[in-house]
């Protein structure tokens, strides 16, 4: 790789008192709604209940103990059976849509999915761009399932072959996929092969450039640009660039404790950060572009599980085998408070025996407590217990689905249904559609803040040449009179770009080309209209950049259907440093949808359209 520096059983409520946060908004339109899925340890059943109504419960069996994942947004939950050679799927029942300003939600009761996938011991489970990756360790290969079809109770699934068996990872980047190398052979000695690092294959397992060294490589994660690992030597971080994976170590610094490592990552969604384990009673907070790359946290005791808030990627959480949990400041590396939460947990004894584990459920976090036989609910800004909930068996493994959304019914909202066909097609409305297809009043044009392109976008681009975005054209063509080349042929010219994301926080804008961040400044500069040849308008409005980077541009121009001001749900770019000249440009407009969209969901808005 080329490598370069980048900056049902029964169930009984507790007396404990239930808060608020816990219950569905009950507002018409508004819904927040978790539901929290529990893995026994000692049998093999998942356990799954609603957060505001726990007597609402559904038990799945499984072949043995799991451990659960939430993936494709928490609408699945992986149940992975690593000495039982299985892994079963459980449709949570809860679908979240976004479109920009909002989202929706739909709820069901939680579904087991009948087929099962079997394999010499899975483990390692990736979901990221489309695809939740199982590993089977033993087997040697990586069982590739989409994750849309999974959402509909489908399994569709492929084989990624590895060079030899091991205890491993397979993830897609761009447009390549990068997996776990392991020696030939087991050193003397050594029960088994030795993790050498990452190397990027195609599909088939030919590998497309040389293993990037990362000894003892265990742990990953997804955050922004970038994959994160563990090694011996430091954090190994890869991001998408033109000509293949960019790969850079991140070599631990002096000050931290000798002889530790890192081996688990968790990534932030919100804002590019790792939070990791190092040691027994130790954190690190992980910068994959700028210095210092680490802030290391010490712990008082030794360390039993540890979470990022999805919702506040400022915080992390942090159980003690003392029992308490601790807020962890993930921007200043710091424990922030810390309160006593259940009995004692020691950390002797085997890895795999019962301890709780935590998950993050809205303003909550919620604790599996196996001892007690209970998942305890607690406050995430004063860790204090809200109340708790009797799960029979030893509740262990935990996994949460859910979140807000609006739920329409009939005629009352603006969607007109999202039924999903297997290929993902809803209709969607996109406000007025006159305005929407160049039609307005110049008395309706009214100027934009930056923060209505606020967020985290992802180009479509490479989507389109991948064969992702071939339905959309299709479906043009279904529609009108042109061929689907011909359709294909000018969005290949409109999309173009080579780069990749987009992040917008505040008043600063960063570039990311290559995995490599160019940031600016950027203030209003005012709008402009155009007049298009078949006689509709548009409205680009302007920001000039005030300070950054020379990479960044120093004119940027949206143009995303909208006229006054209104959360984007995507928009096309120009920018340069010609602000006069940008107005002339009509072909190339690069297209950027929210990075937390899939590429099914992609797909459906731009047939939607």
């Amino acid at each position: 790789m080329k490598r370069v520096a980048l900056g049902v059983s029964a169930l009984a409520l507790s007396a404990g008192f239930v808060g608020p946060m816990a219950f569905a908004d009950e507002h018409p339109e508004g819904v927040t709604l978790y539901r929290v899925f529990v893995g026994d340890h000692e049998a093999g059943k998942v356990t799954g209940f609603d957060l505001n109504k726990p007597e609402s419960r559904w038990t799945f069996e499984t072949t043995g103990q799991n451990k659960l994942y939430s993936v494709n947004e928490g609408s699945t939950l992986v149940a992975v059976q690593s000495d039982n050679d299985a892994v079963n799927f459980i449709n949570s029942g809860i679908s979240l849509h976004s479109h920009g300003d909002h989202s929706d939600i739909e709820i069901e009761d939680p579904k087991q999915i009948r087929e099962t996938l079997t394999g010499p011991r899975p483990f390692h489970v990736i979901d990221h761009d489309g695809k939740v990756v199982i590993n089977f360790d033993k087997g040697g290969y990586a069982e590739i399932v989409d994750a849309h079809e999974l959402s509909h109770g489908e399994i569709e699934s492929g084989r990624l072959k590895q060079a030899r068996a091991h205890h491993g990872f397979v993830a897609p980047l761009g447009n390549v996929w990068v997996t776990t190398v392991a020696s030939d052979a087991p050193v003397e000695g050594d029960a088994a092969p030795t993790r050498l690092g990452l190397r990027a294959v195609q599909a088939d397992g030919t590998p497309v450039d040389d293993v990037a060294t990362c000894t003892g490589i265990h742990g990953e994660a997804f955050s922004g640009a970038y994959l994160a690992a563990g090694c011996k030597e430091g954090i190994l971080t890869v991001a998408a660039g033109n000509d293949g994976p960019v790969t850079n170590m991140l070599t631990y610094p002096a000050d931290l404790p000798s002889g530790e490592a890192t081996g688990t990552l968790l990534g932030a969604k919100s804002m590019q950060v790792f939070l990791g384990n190092y040691g027994a009673k130790g954190l690190v907070v992980v910068d994959p572009v700028d210095e210092p790359h680490f802030r290391y946290i010490e712990l008082p005791f030794r360390r039993v599980d540890f979470a990022l808030d999805p919702a506040n990627a400022r915080f992390g959480y942090v159980l003690t085998e003392d029992g308490s949990l601790h807020q962890i400041d993930v921007l200043n590396g710091k424990l922030s408070k810390s309160a006593k939460v259940t009995e004692p947990y020691s950390m002797d004894g085997h890895w795999n025996d019962p301890r709780p584990r935590i998950a993050m459920a809205g303003e909550e976090i919620v604790m599996s407590d196996p001892n007690a036989g209970l998942v305890r609910r607690i406050a995430k800004d004063e860790l204090r217990e809200l109340g708790t909930i009797e799960v029979e068996g030893k509740p262990y493994n935990i996994a949460v689905a859910g979140g807000s959304g609006k739920v329409h019914d009939g005629a009352e909202h603006d969607h007109a249904g999202h039924d999903h066909d297997h290929d993902g097609e809803h209709a969607h409305s996109h406000g007025d559609p006159k305005i929407y297809a160049g039609y307005f009043e110049d008395s309706q044009i009214k100027d934009r803040p930056l923060s209505d392109y606020a967020g985290d976008w992802q180009s479509v681009y490479p989507y389109l040449t991948d064969g992702t975005l071939d339905p959309v054209w299709e479906h043009k063509a279904e529609k009108g009179t042109a061929s689907v080349e011909e359709i294909r042929a000018e969005y290949d010219v409109g999309y173009k770009t080579d780069v990749e994301r987009i992040t917008i926080k505040g008043n600063v804008m960063t570039f990311y080309k290559g995995g490599n961040p160019a940031k600016g400044t950027y203030a209003y500069d005012g709008r402009e209209t155009l007049t298009y040849k078949k006689g509709n308008r548009g409205v680009r409005f302007i920001f000039r950049k005030k300070e950054g980077d020379a990479e960044a541009p120093d004119f940027i121009q949206f143009s995303d259907h909208k006229i006054a001001p209104e959360k984007a749900d995507h928009y096309h770019l120009y920018w340069g440093d010609d602000r006069a000249a940008l107005l002339n440009e009509v072909t190339n407009w690069p297209t950027y949808y929210p990075s937390s969209l899939t590429p099914g969901h992609i797909v459906s808005e731009m047939k939607a359209h």
